[in-house]
Parts: structure tokens; C-alpha cells; sequence
């Protein structure tokens, strides 16, 4: 990442903050860097990039100082504490960009965030087991699972708390309270039997995969647009698209809805492989 780069992120940080990612301009971005709309789409292709961009400088951010803490004189313990707690703070400093997100929704609309997202979390959460049987002992390495899920459900429940009122809490002493509840769980967890087991967890990151990563229905959506672009007279096959796109985005999109716009693409040679490669990805013929 260039240091251009970084300003034009910050800059893009600040204003989605300050004013919401869908009202925010390229060009204010491009003014509050202090270059021109030409020089931001040398570094980013688009506001969505660039979105992406900053994600991964606030994650480049949560390693950085989780690493800080890694090669230290530390007690096992006390290494997870200050990095949980390095993790909160992090968080805090991002607070009006990370409510800008949830309140927008910016993150279900976008294939690429969603991926960043569920890869950071699972490495967060192997990262989380390993810790916590350095803490508890290998005896405790078939519970790690169900202890680091139990641990990351009360992160983002607090996290969600200090989105709201961070002046309200003391963060190391957080950390320090949220290890000695799970030092209560762990004295019972032994008499029972593990909730989840590494082939459950093996199933569930395989049927993730599948999800996440075969046909990448916005990119063939994004694909047909470009096409689209190119054609005259398009106006009706650019509401179809819209129509098309919209349902896509629904958390249960209606099959029929979806085959009844794709239809109005038939015919069209430079837009039937995509045809086919939606409706194989929700499984019907047309």
C-alpha cells in the first residue's frame, strides 16, 4: 500500500463516517485528499474498492497489534489479555465508520466484503482456540471449539456496548472480566461433552465454502452490465437487470422472480452464458 494510498483510505474513512458511505462522493473523497477524481480511479476503480481497502487496513490493524504482543515475556494469560484488549480499542477508534456499516447495511451487498469478513473471522477464531488451550491446557484442546465461539458471542455483545457508550468502560478491566467468566465455564465444561467437534466445524467450513465461493452471482450481474453498456436501445434490458439484481440481494430471493428476468435475456448472445451460469447457480432450467 502506497502512502497515497493510505491518505486517500483515511480520507475515505473519515468522510464515510461522517456522512454515510452511500452519500459520500468520489470527489469529496478526492477533495478531502487533496487530489483530483482522475488520480483517486488510479488507485481505486471505485468507492466499493475502495470500501474494501479500508476493511482490510482495519484488520491489517487488529494483526499489527495482536502481533505486538506475540513475542513478549508474557504469560500465556496475560498475552491474551492485552490483545484482546488491543483488539477492543481498535474497534473504538473505528467506532463512527464500523456504525456507518451496520447502519447502511454495506456489507450483505458486496461479495468481496462478505469473503474478508468470513475469512478474518475464522482466522480470529483459530487464533482464539490456539490461545485459549495455551491458557487451559491441551485437556481443554476438545472444547476449544465451543470455548472460543462462547468467548467471540460475548466480544461482539460488549462490542456492540462500547460502539455506544466507550467512555463507560475501563477496557483492560472488560478483558480481565470476560477471562474470569470463561475460567468459570471451563471448571464445568469437563463433565460435559463437546458441543461441536472438529468434523461438525469441518462440515460447516465446507458447506461456507460452497457458499461463498462457487459462482459469484454479483460478479456474472456486474459482467451482464458491462455488456449491457455496450448495447443500444437497452433500456429495457437495464430494468431487468435492475429487477434481477435487486432480488438477488434479498435475503430470500424468489426463484421465480429470478427466471421470469432472465427469460427477458433470451436470445441475446453475448448475455446467454451468464443466463446459464445463474440458472445453474439457483439450480433450474430456462
Amino acid at each position: 500500500m502506497t502512502e497515497k494510498e493510505k491518505v486517500i483510505i483515511k480520507s475515505g474513512m473519515k468522510l464515510f463516517a461522517q456522512k454515510g458511505f452511500s452519500s459520500t462522493s468520489i470527489q469529496e473523497i478526492a477533495t478531502e485528499s487533496n487530489i483530483s477524481k482522475g488520480a483517486f480511479y488510479l488507485h481505486f476503480k471505485s468507492k466499493d474498492e475502495l470500501l474494501l481497502s479500508i476493511l482490510e487496513y482495519i484488520f491489517e490493524t487488529i494483526e499489527s497489534s495482536r502481533l505486538a504482543f506475540e513475542n513478549q515475556d508474557l504469560s500465556p494469560r496475560e498475552k491474551f489479555i492485552k490483545q484482546i484488549t488491543a483488539f477492543f480499542r481498535t474497534f473504538i477508534g473505528h467506532k463512527e465508520f464500523m456504525i456507518m456499516l451496520s447502519k447502511e447495511q454495506a456489507i450483505p451487498r458486496n461479495e468481496d466484503i462478505k469473503k474478508l469478513f468470513f475469512k478474518k473471522r475464522f482466522e480470529s477464531h483459530l487464533l482464539h482456540r490456539k490461545g485459549l488451550i495455551a491458557i487451559y491446557g491441551q485437556k481443554m484442546e476438545p472444547f476449544s471449539i465451543d470455548l472460543a465461539l462462547i468467548l467471540e458471542g460475548l466480544f461482539q455483545t460488549y462490542v456492540g456496548l462500547l460502539m455506544l457508550e466507550p467512555a463507560e468502560f475501563e477496557i483492560e478491566k472488560l478483558s480481565h472480566y470476560l477471562m474470569r467468566r470463561l475460567d468459570s465455564i471451563v471448571k464445568e465444561i469437563a463433565s460435559e461433552e463437546p458441543f461441536l467437534t472438529e468434523k461438525k466445524m469441518e462440515k460447516i467450513i465446507k458447506n461456507s465454502k460452497q457458499f461463498f465461493e462457487p459462482a459469484n452471482v454479483h460478479n456474472i450481474v456486474q459482467q451482464m452490465r458491462t455488456e449491457i453498456d455496450q448495447m443500444e436501445n437497452s433500456e429495457a434490458l437495464e430494468i431487468s437487470l435492475e429487477v434481477l439484481e435487486e432480488e438477488i440481494n434479498k435475503q430470500s430471493p424468489r426463484l421465480p422472480v429470478i427466471k421470469g428476468m432472465l427469460s427477458n435475456f433470451n436470445g441475446i448472445a453475448t448475455l446467454e452464458k451468464y443466463v446459464k451460469e445463474l440458472a445453474t447457480f439457483y439450480q433450474f432450467e430456462i
